[in-house]
């Protein structure tokens, strides 16, 4: 009893380390820019970077906060099995990887808004599930040019997607539907600020310059 919640907690633990790593300022640091949380919207995320001018610096950015979503929920699909690991565990620690990114311990717990790493995640949960996102996320950021918006939108709809395309089988993966539904209601929490922008006409637009 005692190895069969060990195993998972050890492996949250580990997925909420590699979340914390913050890429936004650590790729910033390597490549000689300015910290992204002094200017723009103070967020260490891809989309701030971007902001410095430096698009490899974003595009870097973006790929590293996606690929720590991704990578802690491949590993127990990989290696898990023989250990009793699921897709009970795969969902902790997709959650954990996200939490690690709004909250990262190595960072004062002072972290971005999660859009990427949640991307990772969902695409190493269910590739169709996070193509799906994303595809709705590029689209909406084409068409309005606000990457909040897109964000808020794939996060509503990633759940739903999943209900949709698992259908009354979603039972069976209850966990990574509360997963989905906790990493989309903390998107939106993050995203209070840029919503009341939004609504308000002044949020900024993808690739603009903030002092």
């Amino acid at each position: 009893m005692t190895t069969s919640y060990f195993l998972p907690g050890l492996a949250t633990v580990i997925a909420y380390l590699i979340g914390s790593l913050s890429f936004a300022v650590l790729v910033s640091r390597a490549m000689g820019l300015n910290d992204p949380r002094t200017y723009g919207s103070g967020n260490p995320g891809a989309t701030n970077v971007l902001r410095s001018g430096s698009k490899k610096a974003a595009i870097v950015t973006l790929l590293l906060d996606a690929a720590k979503g991704w990578l802690p929920v491949m590993l127990i699909k990989w290696f898990g099995a023989p250990y009793g690991l699921g897709e009970g565990t795969q969902a902790l620690v997709g959650l954990a990887a996200f939490l690690g990114h709004l909250w990262p311990v190595f960072f004062g717990f002072a972290g971005g808004k999660g859009v990427a790493t949640a991307a990772g995640v969902l695409l190493a949960l269910e590739p169709w599930l996070g193509a799906a996102t994303l595809t709705t996320w590029i689209i909406i950021a084409a068409f309005f040019r606000y990457s909040s918006l897109a964000s808020i939108v794939a996060a509503v709809f990633a759940p739903a997607y999943y209900l949709l395309g698992g259908g009354v089988a979603w039972v069976a993966s209850r966990e990574k539907l509360l997963a989905m539904m906790a990493m989309g209601l903390l998107l939106l929490l993050r995203h209070r600020e840029n919503i009341q922008r939004l609504l308000a006409g002044t949020e900024s637009k993808l690739g603009s310059k903030k002092p």
